[in-house]
């Protein structure tokens, strides 16, 4: 029997099903065209809570706009991609769920991710971000124009909390009140409720372990697995699967895949938060080091390095300021072995993570569009 779905309104027909969101008919395989309807999404959602913002006051709407200008001023999208892979590669669009309510579920990921990246560039005393000013620093840059009263500094980070605070409370608006169905929001309760816990905590973990001066390379993972690796990967495409109704089986192969590409990814990003070129991090160089960040690269030298080597590279990180200094720890790193294993690492999570797909239960199609999804996540140029 050939399947009737319902899609916008109308209905398509045909075993495989492909979807027409927005002008665009998409599939598996066009993952490509999801970051253009996500910020379509996006700039939607913001024009819709412009009047009720603007109804507080002024000053309200200013501060918003850098919210608005961070969350449409760039990215890759990386998390509505896997939710919408999740969801597709599980048979979504042979369900009754609307394609660009989907859509626009999924597009609440870039929220949480902007409260965690407003909020961790003000836990790093970051400038930059994405090549442009971080929002506390465009808030302070702002005060200091319109010459306000009190620090601009302390007015910047303030706002800033604030405006994290407020990409998470909206998140959970644009997700609830989607268009999905109440039977997929239940299903997918657990990972979204999950997801945020994990976020935050990864984030407690991170300040932890800089502030004990951990080098254990067991609990550095544990920052890239709940920081990094479970919002970006693993929960999107657990919450694509469980609006689509995917069995415990799917899901439970999505989730290995989710985890182990995501370590890789976070791995990948500790190697370009050391060695990686400005121009392609929109990061100064050795940001990482600077910022005393516990990384497993980080640890994995001090495990490789002499005594001697191990105590210079303890005692510059996080101190160090000068271009000199940074590429001193850098040289150190690279030059224990560390850079190596890290990359050794990222070659064998990849392997295991695309060797979870062989019991997804999914088509080849879906298999082979999750494979390059991995590839471009562990591959980044430095």
């Amino acid at each position: 029997m050939r399947r009737l779905t319902r899609v916008l309104g109308g209905y398509i027909s045909g075993t495989d099903v492909r979807s027409s969101v927005a002008g665009h008919e998409l599939g598996i395989g066009d993952l490509d065209a999801v970051p253009g309807i996500v910020e379509k999404h996006l700039a939607q959602f913001f024009d819709e809570r412009g009047p009720a913002i603007s109804a507080i006051g002024e000053p309200v709407a200013e501060a918003v706009a850098h919210l608005r200008a961070f969350v449409l001023g760039g990215g890759k999208r990386v998390r509505p991609r896997y939710g919408w892979a999740g969801f597709v590669g599980a048979g979504g669009l042979a369900t009754s769920e609307d394609p660009d309510a989907v859509l626009r579920a999924m597009s609440s990921l870039e929220l949480i991710q902007a409260c965690a990246l407003v909020h961790d560039d003000i836990i790093d005393a970051s400038d930059t971000r994405r090549g442009n000013p971080t929002v506390h620093r465009s808030v302070e840059a702002q005060h200091r124009k319109q010459d306000m009263l009190g620090d601009a500094t302390a007015y910047g980070i303030n706002t800033a909390i604030l405006l994290g605070d407020l990409a998470l409370a909206w998140a959970e608006d644009m997700w609830r009140y989607s268009g999905v169905s109440l039977e997929a929001l239940t299903r997918a309760a657990e990972p979204w409720v999950g997801m945020r816990t994990e976020v935050i905590g990864g984030q407690l973990l991170d300040i932890s372990l800089e502030g004990r001066g951990s080098e254990s390379v067991d609990l550095a993972d544990r920052v890239n697995r709940f920081k990094t690796a479970a919002y970006t990967i693993e929960r999107p495409l657990h919450l694509g699967a469980a609006v689509a109704g995917a069995d415990d089986a799917t899901i439970s192969a999505f989730r290995g895949y989710g985890r182990d590409i995501g370590i890789a990814f976070q791995l990948r990003d500790d190697l370009l938060g050391v060695f990686g070129d400005p121009a392609i991090t929109g990061k100064p160089a050795g940001d990482d080091l600077r910022e005393g960040k516990r990384t497993v690269l980080f640890a994995t030298a001090l495990e490789l390095l002499d005594r001697d080597a191990a105590a210079e590279l303890r005692a510059g990180v996080g101190t160090a300021t000068e271009p000199e200094e940074i590429a001193r720890l850098a040289a150190l790193i690279r030059g224990s072995g560390a850079e190596d294993a890290v990359e050794a690492r990222i070659s064998s999570l990849t392997a295991s993570g695309l060797a979870h797909l062989d019991h997804a239960g999914i088509s080849d199609e879906a298999k082979h569009a999750l494979t390059v999804m991995a590839r471009k996540a562990t591959d980044r140029r430095m």
